[in-house]
């Protein structure tokens, strides 16, 4: 099916102002929508991204509260934003955060470029999130589409054309302008979002008193269930990976990511990466250079299995506690020596926090 054809018997200004009056009765009250500052827009936009909005925001009130301008965030260390970031997940948003702050302050002032064109240039900044700066902030004829947004449309237009192929976004772009009065962008922008959240839900959509089900194509052709189309082309890949927690009575030791891999600058414990989870006798076996850090007479403590999925990758994860009685020379030559109160100053990747929050030492 293609949007042309699905689309010749709706009307779509009679969708934009069904959507509006909806949205108006049903809005959840949230902070970045009394705003039209592009800077607490874009701080929500990104931090949504993936994120529900339950979870994200309390992040987004830490934010403001630590930096509430930005060029508050374009001076903050990088460890310290990540941090704050802590817990939500794929951290190059918020290495791209605090980047694009610093661009916003060195090139433009402090201000946001006021054109879609001008926002879509800044790193990582994305059509959909230019689209959101540009109504939200300016006012501009701009339609955002996200995923809630691929559903609604989907499902009013039985749009069969699986979403994550890359004509799709052209597809549903178009809809979502077509849909649009260009003088209320910004409402029909956070009203259509808003119905995909609340009312058009992806397991239990509410059709029975759906505004919208007189325009639904979907719902007539009873396949709502089916839409959206979306099918993966790749299998997630698994990963194994093993955490030593060396410790003693003060200190432990980190050690901070490199390269362009998962929790790029985040800190972890020291690590060694296998084709299986492995007992801490067959680990040895594998890596004889890991008894250089501790004695005989070290603590070794039950391990600790954990997993943590990211989008392509699933991650299977193995903590050893071990406790030494006095400092390892070795550990300090290799890793980061710090002191387990300053654990808490560091950024840690959500999967080494699911062992810290577990491991009483």
């Amino acid at each position: 099916m293609h949007a042309i054809s699905n689309t010749k018997s709706i009307k779509y200004m009679d969708i934009h102002q069904k959507l509006c009056e909806w949205y108006r009765l049903n809005q959840r009250d949230l902070p970045w929508r009394k705003t039209s500052d592009p800077y607490k827009i874009w701080l929500s936009e990104i931090i949504l991204q993936q994120t529900r909005v339950q979870q994200g925001l309390p992040y987004y009130i830490d934010f403001i509260t630590h930096y509430p301008k930005v060029e508050d965030l374009a001076a903050a260390p990088e460890d310290e934003v990540l941090r704050h970031w802590q817990g939500l997940g794929y951290y190059s948003r918020a290495r791209n955060l605090h980047r694009t702050a610093k661009i916003v302050v060195q090139d433009h002032g402090g201000k946001f470029p006021d054109t879609y064109q001008g926002l879509l240039s800044l790193k990582g900044i994305g059509p959909y999130t230019a689209a959101a700066i540009a109504s939200f902030a300016y006012g501009l004829p701009h339609a955002v589409v996200d995923g809630n947004v691929y559903r609604v449309l989907s499902r009013l237009y039985n749009i069969d054309t699986n979403i994550l192929d890359n004509k799709a976004r052209g597809i549903f772009q178009s809809l979502a302008e077509a849909s649009m009065h260009p003088e209320e962008a910004a409402t029909f922008n956070q009203a259509i979002m808003e119905f995909g959240a609340l009312q058009c839900l992806a397991q239990q959509p509410l059709c029975k008193d759906c505004p919208l089900q007189d325009h639904c194509l979907a719902h007539a052709a009873h396949c709502v269930h089916e839409r959206p189309v979306r099918i993966k082309k790749s299998e997630r890949k698994h990963r194994y990976l093993h955490y030593l927690f060396f410790y003693n009575r003060e200190h432990t030791w980190i050690q901070q990511r490199q390269g362009k891999d998962i929790w790029h600058h985040l800190w972890e414990f020291p690590l060694w990466e296998e084709d299986s989870l492995y007992e801490w006798n067959e680990l040895i076996d594998r890596h004889p250079e890991i008894s250089a850090y501790y004695r005989q007479d070290s603590v070794f403590y039950p391990s600790f299995d954990c997993s943590h999925q990211l989008t392509h990758q699933q991650l299977h994860a193995r903590f050893f506690p071990i406790k030494i009685e006095d400092d390892s020379e070795a550990l300090s030559e290799h890793f980061t020596k710090i002191t387990l109160a300053e654990l808490d100053t560091y950024a840690f990747s959500r999967l080494s926090l699911k062992f810290l929050e577990k491991f009483n030492f």
